[in-house]
């Protein structure tokens, strides 16, 4: 039954309120806690109890951290650690091109200088070298360096390692492994084929710090002191959110605890990010994934592919400021060459149909730097797994995301292994691809039936899930920091969103490219603001701009807006339908 009657919003959507079920666990912790109402359903849809409530309100790490020794080869990959520091051996780390990769590097970095030691660092080049290890970069690296250390990269690089003779090299990662594991001395990844599962949510820089916190016990079995491991979860936290790992279990307790790191502006590299951003405010996970993570991002796919990994595990203001500066360019620069390759593509895509398992496109000289953002846009405009690939010739280099439910990684690795592209793999949400022209149309075609057998044939247009119903007034701060105490919001862990039934619009007005400006009470009490970004993309924002005194009901997300110094409470704005 559709919420509040909502069958057709104003942006095509049918509107579906808690279950009875939900309703009822949302009762049981109202009465037992005294938490709004408002709370109190956000919590029972996350599966909270009412005698759970306060500790997930207030999540520690030392209850949710998992034995770092639960994961296969951990006290191998550790002892390594450790034996290279005291040998004072040549240790190098070889990173993945984005955040993950970034992060991951710059706590293996911090540590080994936080003990007297420095590592060489190692990011290959997207165009150049590809995603992961190759076989040059190896054995160049294993001429050199007793040790390597691959990060967010290597459980499928069998014959890349294989390249890295006389050298002991460690995989930290968290990508889908296949039937066999590369030639390392030690591969920990939670999503190898022989493991449980239980952690496969994390992300390659949890990986890292679980492998860090084992080698710290090592250290301090035998009496020696090891770097401050709380200190570095900041670098956790950005890594997490923006590889869109679940925000789940410890992953929470990662983000919840490295957001107060980070609020202390204590790594000179995220704080220069920070303010080329124009983020002057303490971060929240948005801020992570939407103004963070793509300028580090950036230089992996359009420039220098270890600007990131450098600025994170920067000592000096100066060249933190000018990486920083850099890498903001170089993100304004992704930003045009992102919207061309994405106007193509969803025309190309449009041509070929929605309606398919999978939506797919694919173009001469597309960046490669950028075809991973473009299918984010396709997957978010079709609700559809997606998959762009750029070519350069006969080659082509591809990137994919998913939907909620979809396991795509998994799928991309059935075609590799098929031989139906040359190679291909990640995870459920994001992987990668490279293939030729003669295999493209095959390939796509292959996928789209593999996704289809999962259901991706079925999805339908997204009904817009809401908590339930609120009140103008009752929007305060108070209630907008206390649900921020359920978060953080995200991959796995969808934000609160509300209807405001059977409101009056006193102001509506349109500002910027498109957005909408609207305040509106429900006729009697206070009255809120509302934007609503894109909202003349549909018939969204036409129609609340010209509502002709009419009544609406409303639903978005609540957030707190700073002006001038001045707190204030607003709707973000996701949708409206008429009050019948």
């Amino acid at each position: 039954m559709a919420f509040l009657g909502v069958e057709t919003s104003l942006t095509g959507r049918k509107w579906l309120g808690p279950t009875v079920e939900l309703e009822r666990a949302a009762e049981l912790i109202v009465q037992d806690t005294d938490l709004p109402r408002a709370l109190a359903q956000v919590l029972a849809r996350r599966g909270v109890s009412a005698q759970e409530a306060a500790g997930f309100l207030a999540p520690q790490l030392r209850e949710l951290m998992p034995d770092p020794r639960s994961l296969k080869d951990m006290e191998r990959a550790s002892a390594r650690i450790v034996r290279a520091l005291d040998g004072r051996e040549r240790v190098a780390i070889f990173a993945d091109y984005d955040v993950d990769g970034g992060t991951s590097a710059a706590l293996l970095i911090d540590w080994f200088r936080e003990l007297g030691h420095d590592a060489t660092l190692y990011v290959p080049d997207r165009i150049d070298e590809g995603y992961g290890p190759n076989a040059p970069a190896m054995e160049m690296l294993a001429a050199d360096h007793s040790l390597i250390i691959c990060v967010d990269c290597g459980t499928l690089s069998h014959e890349a390692l294989a390249a890295a003779t006389g050298t002991d090299i460690i995989v930290l990662d968290h990508h889908l492994g296949g039937e066999t594991l590369p030639p390392a001395l030690a591969v920990v990844n939670p999503n190898r084929q022989d493991e449980t599962g239980d952690l496969a949510h994390l992300c390659a820089a949890a990986v890292v710090f679980l492998t860090l916190v084992d080698a710290g016990r090592i250290l301090r079995e035998r009496g020696d002191k090891g770097p401050d491991l709380i200190s570095m979860l900041d670098l956790v936290a950005l890594a997490t959110v923006a590889d869109v790992a679940p925000l789940i279990g410890v992953n929470r307790a990662f983000v919840v605890q490295g957001l107060k790191i980070m609020a202390r502006r204590a790594r000179i590299g995220l704080v220069a990010l920070s303010d080329v951003g124009r983020l002057d405010t303490a971060p929240k996970a948005y801020h992570l994934g939407f103004v963070l993570g793509p300028r580090i991002n950036a230089g992996g796919r359009i420039g220098q592919a270890d600007l990131g990994a450098r600025l994170l595990s920067c000592r000096d203001p100066h060249e933190a400021s000018a990486l920083a500066e850099k890498l903001d360019m170089l993100n304004s620069e992704r930003r045009a060459i992102e919207e061309e390759v994405r106007a193509a593509a969803l025309a190309q895509a449009e041509e070929r149909g929605f309606d398919a398992p999978l939506v797919w496109a694919a173009g001469e000289g597309w960046h490669a730097g950028v075809v991973g953002i473009v299918a984010s846009r396709l997957k978010e405009a079709t609700g559809r797994p997606a998959v762009v690939i750029g070519f350069d010739g006969d080659e082509g280099k591809g990137s994919g995301r998913s939907v909620s439910g979809i396991d795509l990684g998994a799928s991309i690795q059935r075609l590799a292994m098929d031989g139906m592209i040359e190679k291909g793999g990640g995870h459920k949400m994001a992987a990668g691809l490279s293939l030729s022209r003669e295999q493209l149309e095959p390939a796509m075609a292959r996928l789209s039936e593999l996704l289809d057998k999962q259901g991706a044939g079925a999805l339908g247009p997204s009904d817009l899930k809401l908590d339930g119903a609120l009140m103008p007034g009752a929007a305060n701060q108070q209630l907008v920091e206390q649900l921020d105490d359920a978060g953080p919001y995200g991959a796995s862990a969808a934000g609160p969103r509300f209807a405001f039934p059977d409101c009056v619009i006193h102001f509506a007005k349109q500002i910027g490219t498109g957005h909408l400006k609207i305040t509106f009470s429900d006729g009697t009490g206070p009255r809120l603001d509302a934007i609503a970004f894109g909202a003349f993309d549909t018939a969204l924002g036409p129609t609340l701009q010209n509502h002709g005194g009419a009544r609406f009901h409303l639903a978005g997300r609540l957030e707190l807006n700073t002006w001038q110094g001045r707190t204030s409470v607003q709707l973000r704005l996701d949708d409206a339908a008429p009050a019948h």
